[in-house]
């Protein structure tokens, strides 16, 4: 994501303007973030306004920045904070573990786990490999657009998506006639492509599955949030992560502890970096989809909040209930059963749930997904719940088709790494490695690099055998 653009800074401002997400004085986002989240805002719209953040309707507009501006925005951020929510908003969406338990729905009673060690490596290593392939498969084309995505892939015969992306050949590309497709074809991308892949590039995604293992090893099955903070700044460069990650990194540092690191000058709270760092928490617990959650809150609560804090509570409750359900329907309904019954996470995936029983295609449901948002503001391109619909559409339009599940999962646009690999992972927990395509798994050579301390480079099998190993061990 670009941070958004300012206009007549001062050069130490050019700084702020790299950085957005460790200067934290990103006014348009909080703004958009402040309204969704039901505060009150009457009492600071002239302000966001005098600030030159946002014009009546919420859009971005030009002004002046310069260390005034600055100090002044960040204060507005920090004001925003002691608004209360509208009397009249619709939902329910606490953020203390308790309030979340004491509000989810009924909870679907699921058979336990019985597998053996054997069966439980097979849907691990899925889960871990599954996820690999779906992260590697959008990473080309993270931030394109749905567009452009299209054309890329049609323009190398590869639409809908059958495979990994092609590089275009000079004919190809001037056949799509997109000058801007010379992107597509930058250096960094040349080890993310048919042909060219030699095991899997570093990404967040992978970092952090990696980071949620290493977290529980260190620390067990008991770690606390201040834990995880620990087990970042020890083994995680800081420009190793992103949006809401990142600033509460920069609040770590500055002394700032969960839970009030996730809430201190972050506009991010609700983008989808904890939706990403789930996985392990669901390895680890199969069957039970409650302790995965709860696990997956510890680790979210240090950077977001409300919807932030659901999505990655929803996915580590999927993998677990992915384990012993044979139904998408069912594996997605068991995590929602996990977070607020009113919340607006709920709504958006039951909206997906309710597209596809009625029998609305494919298609038609990812225009209404681009209807509900918009690809071009950076607040609803990474947030939780606009991916969420995503990683919802790529399950139950994929079925039990790998390729098509990961197509599916890309071919909208909007986060395509995070959301390929959070499919991938998912479907493979519920089939196992076995059932995983060589086409898609023979380009990763068994090797996966990340930005961990301890694993730049290590063989996958190797990994999902360690991850089991530990889980095992910390069963009750």
């Amino acid at each position: 994501m670009k941070p958004t653009s300012m206009v007549s800074e001062s050069p130490a401002l050019a700084w702020v303007n790299r950085h957005m997400w460790l200067a934290g004085c990103d006014l348009v986002t909080e703004y958009a973030q402040a309204r969704e989240e039901g505060r009150d805002l009457r009492t600071v719209e002239r302000e966001f306004n005098r600030l030159n953040a946002v014009d009546g309707g919420g859009k971005a507009v030009g002004g002046a920045r310069d260390a005034r501006w600055m100090a002044e925005a960040l204060a507005l951020i920090d004001r925003v904070q002691t608004l209360p929510v509208r009397k009249d908003y619709p939902h329910e969406e606490p953020s203390d573990l308790p309030g979340i338990l004491a509000v989810r729905p009924a909870r679907p009673k699921l058979k336990p786990w019985k597998g053996t060690p054997d069966a439980f490596l097979s849907r691990l290593h899925g889960g871990l490999l599954g996820r690999i392939c779906g992260c590697l498969l959008g990473k080309p084309v993270e931030g394109a657009t749905r567009r452009d995505i299209r054309t890329w892939a049609e323009g190398t015969g590869n639409w809908p998506l059958r495979g990994y992306f092609k590089m275009p050949t000079a004919l190809q590309l001037k056949a799509m006639q997109a000058k801007e497709f010379k992107w597509a074809i930058g250096s960094w991308r040349k080890t993310m492509l048919a042909g060219t892949i030699r095991g899997m590039v570093e990404d967040d995604d992978i970092n952090y599955t990696v980071m949620g293992f290493g977290l529980v090893k260190q620390f067990g099955a008991a770690f606390t949030p201040a834990d995880v903070a620990s087990y970042w700044g020890a083994n995680v460069p800081i420009f190793h992560t992103c949006t809401a990650e990142r600033v509460a990194y920069r609040n770590f540092v500055m002394g700032v502890v969960p839970p009030q690191s996730a809430t201190h000058r972050n506009p991010y709270r609700e983008w989808i970096g904890a939706q990403i760092r789930a996985d392990y928490f669901g390895y680890a617990n199969p069957g039970n989809p409650a302790r995965a959650a709860e696990w997956a809150w510890r680790d979210a609560s240090i950077s977001h909040v409300k919807n932030g804090l659901y999505g990655e509570m929803w996915v580590a409750a999927m993998l677990a209930a992915a384990y012993v359900e044979t139904d998408w329907v069912r594996i997605i309904r068991a995590g929602l059963a996990q977070v607020p019954a009113r919340c607006r996470l709920r709504d958006d995936v039951e909206a997906v749930l309710a597209l596809h029983a009625a029998g609305t295609g494919y298609d038609e449901a990812v225009d209404r997904l681009h209807a509900r948002w918009s690809e071009g503001v950076g607040h609803h391109w990474c947030h939780t719940n606009s991916n969420a619909q995503v990683v919802a559409m790529g399950l139950l339009y994929g079925g039990d088709d790998f390729g098509k599940t990961l197509a599916c999962s890309v071919m909208p646009g909007f986060d395509t790494d995070c959301n390929g690999a959070t499919c991938g992972s998912l479907w493979g927990v519920k089939h196992g490695v076995e059932a995983l395509p060589a086409a898609w798994t023979r380009p990763m050579r068994d090797l996966v690099r990340t930005g961990v301390a301890g694993y730049y480079e290590v063989r996958i099998g190797k990994l999902a055998q360690e991850m089991v190993d530990l889980a095992l061990r910390q069963q009750v």
